[in-house]
């Protein structure tokens, strides 16, 4: 997922958006934001992206939670067909 060239690209972008925002954000007193990462199904390529994330805030000396809400969800409960198991 990562060595995708979109996911390079969606990376950069969003590391220069948050440099550009969060010393803004502590500026103005802020403490908390939430960041959301999504995709269809919620449990691979939003996963690697938001760890990904979550470690490069850390470096920069954030406090970070990082919660993968879907991770655990069967893929019925948000209408995707089960992969089949193999015999």
């Amino acid at each position: 997922v990562l060595s995708h060239p979109v996911t390079l690209e969606f990376l950069e972008r969003f590391i220069d958006l948050t440099s550009f925002l969060m010393p803004h954000y502590r500026k103005e007193g802020k403490t908390h934001l939430g960041i959301a990462i999504g995709c269809t199904g919620g449990r691979h390529r939003s996963v690697a992206i938001a760890h990904y994330l979550a470690g490069y805030l850390q470096e920069q000396g954030y406090s970070v939670v990082e919660d993968h809400r879907d991770v655990q969800r069967h893929p019925e409960a948000y209408g995707a067909e089960p992969t089949p198991s193999a015999p």
